[in-house]
């Protein structure tokens, strides 16, 4: 069966169209725009309308390319940035109206799954360790086989962070500073839990 995966992430809107037959997924197309839903998250709250229409106009091509490539369903999701902002749900029902796309929203945990099996797809055998930076999360999951022995979503993301460190081009040092001490205490929390 054809399918059709949309990524929506705080950085980027992905669009994966492959063939999955007896549990095997061969891609058929990929697409990634760069799109920014999660621009000003970190500081307003919200998601940008400048931010959502170019979410808005990835989506058009993608489904434009799924219905060519006749794609027998579509799923839809959204990372950090959805999750973060006050007015995700009026983003999720702007989704179903324009496009009739039921989108989710990954907790981050979900979000951290997916990403190890999605990483682990082809490789069956021996210790796994993925680590996937997002604009405003970044997952780590640690496994051997289908089910991980450790994952996390942290809300670390290099959207997230040059929001709210680094200000100036280049950085100066006390913004590298602040950031690596946000980092640092961010995993040491985790860790720690």
């Amino acid at each position: 069966m054809r399918v059709a995966a949309i990524d929506i992430g705080t950085n980027s809107t992905r669009l994966l169209v492959a063939d999955v037959v007896a549990g095997e997924i061969a891609p058929v197309r990929r697409e990634s725009q760069v799109t920014g839903l999660g621009r000003g998250v970190e500081i307003s709250g919200r998601l940008s309308t400048e931010a959502l229409e170019g979410v808005f106009a990835a989506i058009g091509d993608y489904l434009a390319i799924i219905r060519e490539l006749e794609a027998a369903g579509t799923f839809a999701f959204a990372t950090s940035a959805a999750r973060d902002a006050s007015n995700s749900g009026a983003f999720l029902a702007e989704l179903r109206e324009r496009f009739a796309l039921d989108a989710t929203i990954l907790d981050g945990e979900r979000e951290a799954m997916l990403t190890y099996l999605g990483a682990r797809d082809g490789c069956r055998h021996g210790a796994t360790m993925v680590i996937d930076i997002g604009g405003g999360s970044t997952e780590i999951v640690v496994g051997s086989g289908a089910e991980p022995s450790f994952h996390t979503s942290l809300q670390l993301g290099v959207v997230r962070h040059t929001e709210r460190h680094l200000h100036t081009d280049p950085p100066q040092t006390n913004e590298l500073e602040s950031l690596a001490e946000d980092v640092g205490e961010a995993i040491a929390a985790e860790l720690a839990a």
